[in-house]
This record gives structure tokens, sequence and C-alpha cells, in this order.
């Protein structure tokens, strides 16, 4: 490949990455993805930085950790004069663009990319900060669970989204420079509605559709914040009906072969016009999905299938071909790697630090990845800081004011052990516990949302102007 490759950025919204052939599920349909992983390196245990939309993706765009950003959930903007990897790519040389969803919140909705190709559909969206000096709310917010064959904006939005990035990478000015664009797709985010002929290959009256795995008694144990997650989106004792789960996943499925195939149409844009051999192509989530996992639904939690997210670099005719990586890395070693493969990184700049590691030594087999990963959640249905640290086998999950949970990701990979209490595993509670207080500090963040959240809902009747340009 060329020193400064072009580089095809694709994110797709709540996407769990055991839903797919590159992750082992039979099921599922995903020959684009197959293809990338066979000519790529898939990592297996790859993070969010947090497990909801807006801060995962700034976290995404920055290169930094939440705390250090302070997009706390959905309705916080990032600041103008935040750097972007769009900002660093750009001083490189790069041509910059969007297509699609990034979720900027503000009169700012570029950020250092030079266009927006496609409509991003939840730009305009109106969250409600949390509020962390109330309760639980008393009313549910349930997850939208429509389900079934049909059309939806999101399925309508996401089809212009690849019919301008195709329009983008056949584009003659694309041989002037290198590029980069950012693809994001909303599916296969809820409503669970796919297209019919995509839902028709997982048509549960047709086809034998797994099942949660769910241990008796295991709702009654789990922790206190799971309880209120569940309590909040209105299933606080129960999981929903067998065939009803079968059809949501069904629908879900059929929506990530969709998205898979659109994906095939970018690479085929870029074989047609002699791009590919000079583009790496990553694929990734913003975050992943729950679908009935430990009877929950969407995301907002450390459980793998929310924290976890599908990471694929593929490129032609590398070494790395068919490369798989265990070791976990997050998106912010994401970025560090994007800027270190545009040679945009260069340590003398007085720029904001990023705070990934870039994985092109532990690619290449020349070094390591990150020591631990770490992720991080103030946003929906949450009451106090919480945060997670990977790191080897064993998972942390800290919450402030209540019980920690330990799990050993090799002996119990469902996560329904918890170990933060067994005398065998304190050496190592104790050691994770402490690696994680080091870098974050649970109560001055603490402090800085509740200030933030109570400045935000006085100034709401103004905010909305300036985060969404219309008023409530």
């Amino acid at each position: 490949m060329k020193a400064q490759p072009n580089i095809l950025i694709i994110m797709t919204d709540q996407q769990a990455p055991q839903f797919s052939g590159p992750y082992g599920h039979p099921t599922v349909k995903t020959p684009t993805l197959d293809r990338l992983a066979s000519e790529g390196v898939v990592f297996e245990n790859a993070y969010t930085n947090c497990p909801i939309c807006v801060p995962a993706r700034m976290s995404y765009m920055t290169g930094r950790y939440v705390q250090n950003i302070g997009i706390w959930d959905n309705g916080v903007p990032l600041p103008e004069d935040t750097i972007t990897w769009a900002h660093r790519l750009r001083a490189a040389g790069y041509s910059v663009s969007i297509s699609g969803k990034i979720h900027f919140r503000g009169n700012d909705h570029l950020h250092g990319f030079e266009e927006q190709i496609g409509f991003d559909l939840n730009a305009t969206a109106k969250p409600t900060p949390p509020d962390w000096s109330k309760p639980t709310p008393s009313k549910p917010q349930a997850s939208d669970m429509r389900c079934g064959p049909g059309n939806t904006p999101e399925i309508e939005t996401d089809t212009r989204v690849t019919a301008a990035a195709l329009e983008y990478i056949r584009d003659a000015a694309r041989k002037t420079a290198p590029w980069a664009l950012h693809v994001g797709y909303v599916c296969p985010h809820s409503p669970f509605i796919a297209p019919e002929r995509y839902f028709e290959m997982y048509n549960p009256d047709r086809i034998d559709i797994d099942l949660p795995e769910m241990p008796p008694g295991h709702l009654e144990n789990q922790h206190p914040a799971v309880k209120r997650n569940r309590a909040a989106r209105g299933q606080p004792d129960a999981t929903l009906p067998d065939a009803v789960v079968r059809r949501v996943r069904a629908s879900y499925y059929g929506l990530i072969t969709f998205v898979d195939d659109m994906v095939g149409q970018l690479i085929e844009a870029l074989e047609s016009t002699g791009q590919r051999d000079d583009t790496l192509i990553i694929f990734t989530a913003d975050h992943g999905e729950m679908m009935g996992e430990h009877g929950m639904w969407m995301k907002s939690n450390f459980y793998e299938h929310s924290s976890r997210i599908p990471m694929i670099l593929s490129a032609p005719n590398q070494p790395f071909a068919g490369k798989r990586i265990s070791d976990p890395v997050s998106l912010v070693d994401l970025v560090s790697t994007i800027v270190s493969v545009a040679g945009a990184a260069t340590p003398e700049e007085p720029l904001a630090p990023l705070d990934g590691t870039s994985l092109l030594p532990l690619i290449h087999g020349e070094g390591k990845g990150p020591d631990d990963v770490f992720s991080e959640y103030y946003a929906n249905f949450s009451a106090a800081p919480m945060a997670m640290l990977r790191r080897g086998k064993y998972k942390f999950n800290y919450y402030l004011h209540e019980d920690a949970e330990l799990y050993d990701l090799e002996d119990d990979p469902g996560e329904f052990r918890n170990l933060a209490s067994d005398s065998d595993h304190r050496n190592i509670r104790e050691d994770l516990e402490n690696r994680l207080l080091e870098r974050w500090d649970p109560h001055d963040i603490e402090e800085r949302i509740l200030a933030s959240q109570a400045d935000r809902r006085f100034l709401k009747p103004y905010l909305y102007r300036y985060l969404y340009g219309a008023n409530e």
C-alpha cells in the first residue's frame, strides 16, 4: 500500500460482534465481513469506551476517554475547539468526509470533516438529560421492540448513505489526494424491522433461531445497577416469551445481513475504480446490543454483548491476512491506529494527547497492544459513575456507592459468576481496582456530572436551539 493509504471506516450502530460470521455465529450470514476478516485482522476482544451512542462516538472521534472530554450522555455537544482525528488527518494532507451517522450535537456537524455527504438521521434527536438527583423514573422508558419485515426511515436512510458513499468513492477527485471516509449506518439499531427479503432469511417460522443463555435464578442475583436498568426499560422481573425473542433476533439478524450487503457494494466500488489495493477498510460499531442476554435489551451496561464491538482491519496482500488477535483493545486504540497509519502522529506537536495505543505493532507482531481496556458509563439508567477494566482474562466492574463485580471470561464467558467477594480472587480484585482508580476518580466525576445535569436542566429551553437548531 502507498505511504498514506485511503481509509474507509464503516461504523454500524448497536452491532454486537457475537452475531456475525467472523465471531463464530452459525446462523447469521455476513459474507462481506467474512471476506474482510480473511483479508485482514480480526480483534476478538474489542470494546467500546462507553456503551451508548454519543459518548462512544465522541470518544472515537477524539481518541480520548469520556472523562477527558466530558461527553457524559447523549445530550452533551462536543466543544467546537476539540481536536478530532478528522482534524489530524486533514493536517496530514487527507481529504476527509462523512456519509451518514456520526451523531454530532451542537451547531458544528463537521468537527474537522470537509463535508457531510449523507444524512445523519440522529443529528436532530432531542434526548432528555439523565437526572441523578432523582430516583429511578417511576415510568419505564421501554425499548423499541418493533420487529418483523418492513421498511423504516432507518433503512431508507442507510440506503441513501450507501449511495452517497458510492458516489464519493467513484468520484475522480479521489485520485488527487489520500482520502478518509466515515460511513455511519443506523442499522442494526432498533426498531428491529428488516427489509422483507432479509427477514425471510431468518424467519423463525422456518429457521431455528437461537435463544439467550439464562441459568436458573440469574435474574434475581444480578447486580442492583443491572436490575435498575431492566426496571427502567419495563422488564424488571421476567424475560420476554421465547417466540418474541426469536422474532426480534430474526429481524436483528436480517438487519445485520442488510448492512453486510451494503458494505459489499462499497468494496466493489473500490475494486472497480482501482482503489482497493491502496485502501485500508475498518469495520466496527459504537457499542453492542444485548438481544435478550441476561434478560436485557439495547446497551448501557458492561456485559459482553453490550460493551464488546466488532473490529476488523482489512487491506489486500498484507502479511496479517487472516490473523486473529485476542488481546483486549478499544475504540481509542483504533483512533491512535488511524492517526499512525495516516502519518499524522507527530509527538512534538502540542496537541491534546491521545488516550489509546496504536495497534500497528500488535498487528505486525512487533510489539504489544494496550495493557488493559477501560470503559465508563454515566448516561441512561445509571445512578452514579460506573466503569469497567478488562485486563487479560478478567473483567472488573466498579460502581460508585455499590459493590463491584469481577468475572473470569475464560472460565465464565457468560458472566454468571461474580468473583468480587471470592477470597481466592482477592488479590486480583484489589490489583484491578487499584489500576482503575489510578486513572479514574469517580467522586470527582460524580460532582462534575451532577453540575452538568443541573446546568442543562436549567438551560433546557435555550439549549435545544443550540443543540438541535430548533426549539423543543
